[in-house]
C-alpha cells in the first residue's frame, strides 16, 4: 500500500503542473493571447530551480513520518486553494497575477515533492526503493499523460474555470492513500540541525563528483532527443493530433511501463548493472533517430522510436533516482537528494538550450549525432564511477 500512496502523491504534484507548463500556452493561444505574453508562463519554473534552498527547513522540522505526513498534507492543500484562486481569474485581464500565483503554487509542490521524497526514504527499506521510485517516475508519467492529453481533451467541454477547479479537487483527492493508511512511525537518526551550509558540505563528501557526474549526464542522450522531437514532426509534416498521439499519450504510456519494468530490474540485479542496461537503451533510441535522419519517417518509424525514447527515459528515471536515494546523509535526506535532482534538471536546461543552438546550425540530424555524443560520454562517466565505487548491490 505504500507504493500506491507514493504513486499517489507523485501524480497528485505532477497533474497540475503539466496542466500550467504544456496545456496553458495552447489555450491561452486559442483564446488569442500573443506569443510574448505566452512565454513569459515559463517563469513560473524558478521556484522548482530553487526548491533546494528551503529543504534544509523540511529537514530540520520534520524528523518522524508523523511530521513529514503534515507537511505534505499542509503543502498540497495549499496547492490546490492556490489552483482554486487561479480559476476565479481571466487569463487576459489577470495574466500577471495569474503568474504569480502559478509559481507560488509551485512553491507548494516543490516543497510537497522536498516532503514526499524524504517521506519514502523513511518508509521505504533499501531494498525498496527501486520499485518506490518507479512509482515516482511512473507517476509523474501519468500526471504528464493526464494533464496534457486527458486536460486538453476536456477543456472544450468544462471550460477554462471548471477544469481549474478539477485540478484542485483531483490533487486533494490524491492524499487520500496518505490520510487513510496508517504506516509505524519512523524517526529519523538525530543530527545536528540541517541548514544552508549543508549545500556546500554536501560537495565536500567523499567520492561526490564521479557519482554526481552520473546524474548529471546519464539522462542527456535522451533530453537531447526529447527536447526536439515535436519540432520535428512539425517540420516533417504532422499535424498537432498525430504528434499528440506518438510524443505525448504513446510516449508518456512508453515512459510509465519502462518505470515500471526498470522498478523491477533495479530491484533483481545490481544498481552498476542496471546502468548498464538503460543506457545501452538509450542509445538505442539515439542510434533509432539517427537513422530516421537520413531518411522521410513514416509515423510508424516514429512511433517506434518515440516508444523507445521515452521508454529508456522512464528506465533512466528509475536508476537516477534510485542512485541519488543512496547517496544522502542522515538527517539530510530531503537537503541532499533534492539538491541531486535540482542540478540534474539545471544540466538538462543546458543540455536542451545546446540543442537548439545545433538544431539551428546542423539541422535535427546534428542534434541526434550530438545526443550519440553525449551517450558516448555518459558511457565514459559511468566507467569512471564503477572505478571510483565498490561493486554494490541494491540491498547495499
Amino acid at each position: 500500500m505504500k507504493y500506491f500512496t507514493l504513486f499517489c502523491l507523485y501524480i497528485a504534484q505532477s497533474i497540475p503542473q503539466s496542466f500550467f507548463l504544456a496545456v496553458m500556452p495552447v489555450i491561452m493561444r486559442q483564446e488569442n493571447c500573443s506569443l510574448q505574453l505566452i512565454s513569459y508562463l515559463h517563469m513560473v519554473r524558478i521556484p522548482l530551480m530553487f526548491k533546494f534552498l528551503w529543504a534544509p527547513l523540511v529537514d530540520n522540522r520534520a524528523r518522524t513520518t508523523g511530521s513529514l505526513r503534515r507537511w505534505i498534507l499542509g503543502a498540497e492543500t495549499a496547492y490546490a486553494v492556490v489552483i482554486v484562486l487561479i480559476g476565479g481569474l481571466s487569463l487576459e485581464a489577470d495574466f500577471v497575477t495569474i503568474v504569480a500565483l502559478i509559481a507560488l503554487a509551485f512553491v507548494a509542490s516543490g516543497t510537497q515533492d522536498i516532503a514526499t521524497d524524504t517521506y519514502a526514504m523513511m518508509v521505504l527499506r533499501p531494498d525498496e526503493r527501486a520499485m518506490g521510485n518507479s512509482m515516482q517516475s511512473g507517476g509523474i508519467f501519468v500526471g504528464t499523460l493526464m494533464g496534457t492529453g486527458v486536460m486538453l481533451v476536456v477543456y472544450r467541454t468544462l471550460g477554462w474555470q471548471m477544469l481549474v477547479y478539477a485540478l484542485a479537487a483531483f490533487a486533494m483527492l490524491a492524499l487520500l492513500p496518505l490520510m487513510l493508511v496508517r504506516q509505524p512511525a519512523i524517526s529519523r537518526r538525530q543530527t545536528q540541525r540541517a541548514s544552508l551550509r549543508d549545500l556546500a558540505s554536501f560537495f565536500r563528501t567523499k567520492g561526490l563528483w564521479p557519482r554526481l557526474a552520473v546524474i548529471l549526464f546519464f539522462y542527456t542522450g535522451v533530453i537531447s532527443i526529447v527536447s526536439v522531437l515535436k519540432p520535428y514532426m512539425v517540420d516533417l509534416g504532422y499535424g498537432m493530433e498525430q504528434i499528440g498521439w506518438v510524443s505525448g499519450i504513446g510516449g508518456a504510456s512508453a515512459g510509465m511501463l519502462g518505470s515500471f519494468a526498470a522498478g523491477f530490474m533495479v530491484r533483481r540485479m545490481r544498481l552498476q548493472r542496471s546502468l548498464w542496461i538503460f543506457w545501452s537503451l538509450i542509445t538505442a533510441a539515439a542510434l533509432w533517430f539517427f537513422g530516421l535522419s537520413f531518411t522521410e519517417p513514416g509515423i510508424a518509424a516514429l512511433a517506434v522510436g518515440a516508444v523507445m525514447l521515452w521508454g529508456s527515459y522512464g528506465m533512466a528515471s528509475v536508476a537516477i533516482f534510485t542512485f541519488a536515494m543512496r547517496h544522502v546523509r542522515p538527517g539530510r535526506e530531503g537537503t541532499d537528494f533534492t539538491l541531486q535532482i535540482v542540478l540534474a534538471h539545471l544540466n538538462f536546461m543546458l543540455i536542451v538550450l545546446v540543442c537548439g543552438l545545433i538544431g539551428d546550425a546542423a539541422g535535427y540530424r546534428g542534434v541526434f549525432g550530438f545526443a550519440l555524443c553525449m551517450c558516448a560520454l555518459t558511457a565514459a562517466v559511468i566507467r569512471l564511477h564503477n572505478r571510483h565505487s565498490n561493486p554494490d548491490t541494491i540491498k547495499h
